[in-house]
């Protein structure tokens, strides 16, 4: 049945009472209507809000923080062209994952604790309604990795290459196997690895996983080829670091001829170079970036690069070491002295201690009696490694008519740019090292649901770098080959940990923290069934954290 709700007034005209329709409140809430029948019946507490009762109140700032970029970014049209529960569950999971990332029963129950499952509908949702979302959803990565790669890709276009590795919680999947572990724990099962793919700027476009007895000796090929014929690319160039460097890697990469690399050369080749007097280091210090050829590297560039500031850095570093170690060796050799430390074993074991505390045994020299102990600097080691400081050399089959040697390097710079991201996607973010799924495709679809909240967070944090003290850093534009180096803004921010005069947020998580005190109260009428809804007003942080999402650059 249908119920109308009309405000209606009554006058007098020519000794007639006329009645005359001022408004159709039908569309309004209930609590909305009877709050004006009770202002219009002169009841002040319906105005003034005495005797109102708050029923609950739900965290609704971070949801809509999140939405509001999920809807600037196309996020749902992206998963899927075509409305429907699948979709809505798919999106809650990768708004809930930026939120606070949780098991899937966690999420569940998280659902409950916001206003992010009645925003997208999915209320009353529980864990094997989110299992059924997410076979759906692995049913179409290809497609979605596709509509990315073509929203962000451009022929010839670098793209930043990530391997890494993840546990699982459990022993029941089929793709968990001791293997291989970047992350250094390799006691549990683990995916090994997982292969990040993003664009230039480190916007995730594909992933994929590898079962844990798989090594990194695989070559991107089936992936990046794959996404290149699929989105009509010509040419792609991979940029990765030491992980892909191998020669099984380059050779399977070289041998599709669409594929174009630059990757680190790893420090035994470099030293090999020196060896072989290929690489001439006097020259090297009097440029930063240099180029060379090497027989060893047929048909391929060889960049050197040389950052005076790294080099600094690392010289004071091992400066720093090689003092505190003296410094209590020093101790050693006053407690022999005292005579309170005697015998060449006894010795040599409080000596090997401190070398080993802070690892400088292979530069420095001793000589151990029973009452004498003896010190000194190696220091031809010492100057050969600090002549390496701040040098590497990049490897790439890309012509130099393709791409010049500063081009190069500033591909290069992408990558490590990039690290933080990829980092937040493996880490404490997004929590993607802790695997619960038994389904190997559960667990690819777990990947990618990952993926795609770091796809929506990598924006988020771009669009409030400037209420952020982690602020993207930019590369210094008159040296490639020197450390990216932060803005003067940035740098303010780290000194004075504020940003224009309010606080400066550490990373996107303590921001999104705050915004969840923004709350939607639902409230009753007193004396009456009615309720409505009100969300409480922004603080002056949290109404700039929004208007900085609605007006980001997508594009930048």
């Amino acid at each position: 049945m249908y119920t109308s709700t009309l405000l209606r007034r009554s006058y007098r005209e020519d000794g007639k009472v006329k009645k005359e329709t001022v408004a159709n409140l039908s569309h309004l809430p209930d609590g909305e209507i009877e709050t004006i029948r009770g202002a219009l019946a002169g009841h002040r507490d319906a105005v003034a809000g005495a005797g109102l009762e708050i029923e609950r109140s739900l965290p609704a700032g971070h949801v809509n923080a999140v939405l509001t970029m999920a809807r600037r970014l196309g996020l749902a049209k992206l998963i899927d062209r075509h409305p429907s529960r699948e979709r809505d569950l798919v999106l809650a999971m990768i708004c809930q994952r930026v939120i606070a990332p949780a098991s899937k029963l966690g999420t569940v129950r998280a659902f409950e604790q916001s206003t992010l499952a009645s925003e997208l509908g999915v209320a009353g949702a529980d864990e094997d309604d989110l299992y059924a979302s997410m076979d759906w959803l692995y049913e179409r990565q290809e497609r979605i990795e596709d509509r990315l790669a073509r929203r962000h890709l451009t022929d010839r276009e670098g793209v930043l290459y990530d391997v890494s590795s993840s546990y699982f919680e459990g022993r029941c999947c089929e793709c968990a196997e001791v293997g291989n572990c970047s992350s250094g724990s390799c006691k549990s099962p683990q995916v090994c690895s997982y292969r990040l793919l993003c664009d230039k700027a480190g916007r995730p476009i594909a992933v994929e996983l590898f079962p844990g007895e798989d090594c990194d000796d695989e070559a991107p090929d089936p992936q990046i080829t794959g996404l290149r014929e699929r989105s009509q690319l010509s040419r792609v160039v991979v940029v990765s670091d030491r992980g892909m460097s191998t020669c099984v890697n380059l050779e399977l990469m070289a041998g599709t001829g669409e594929l174009g690399w630059i990757v680190v050369l790893e420090s035994r080749a470099v030293k090999k170079l020196i060896r072989d007097r290929t690489l001439q280091l006097p020259s090297c210090d009097q440029a930063n970036v240099t180029e060379i050829t090497s027989k060893d590297f047929p048909g391929e560039r060889l960049i050197v690069c040389r950052n005076p500031q790294m080099a600094a850095d690392l010289n004071r570093q091992r400066e720093d070491l090689f003092a505190a170690t003296e410094r209590d060796l020093d101790r050693i050799a006053g407690r022999i002295e005292r005579g309170t430390l005697q015998g060449a074993d006894q010795i040599e074991r409080q000596v090997q201690l401190v070398l080993g505390h802070y690892k400088t045994q292979k530069f420095f020299e001793t000589w151990i009696t029973d009452s004498s102990f003896v010190f000194r600097r190696k220091a031809a080691l010492i100057d050969a490694r600090a002549a390496l400081d701040g040098m590497y050399v990049l490897r790439t089959n890309v012509p130099s008519s393709e791409l010049p040697a500063r081009a190069v390097v500033r591909a290069y710079a992408g990558l490590k740019q990039a690290v933080r991201p990829f980092r937040g996607f493996k880490g404490a973010d997004l929590g993607i090292h802790q695997i619960y799924h038994h389904r190997e495709d559960r667990v690819r679809a777990h990947a990618f649901i990952d993926m795609l909240a770091y796809y929506l967070s990598w924006h988020l944090r771009r669009a409030w770098a400037p209420l952020l003290l982690n602020e993207a850093t930019t590369p210094v534009r008159g040296d490639s080959a020197a450390m990216p180096a932060r803005s003067p803004e940035a740098l303010n921010k780290v000194t004075t940990k504020s940003s224009s005069g309010s606080k400066a947020w550490r990373g996107c998580q303590s921001l999104l923290a705050d915004l969840s005190t923004q709350t939607l109260d639902t409230i009753r009428l007193p004396g009456s069934d009615a309720s409505f809804s009100r969300l409480a007003t922004p603080t002056p942080l949290q109404a700039r954290a929004l208007d900085l999402i609605q007006h980001a650059n997508l594009d930048a």
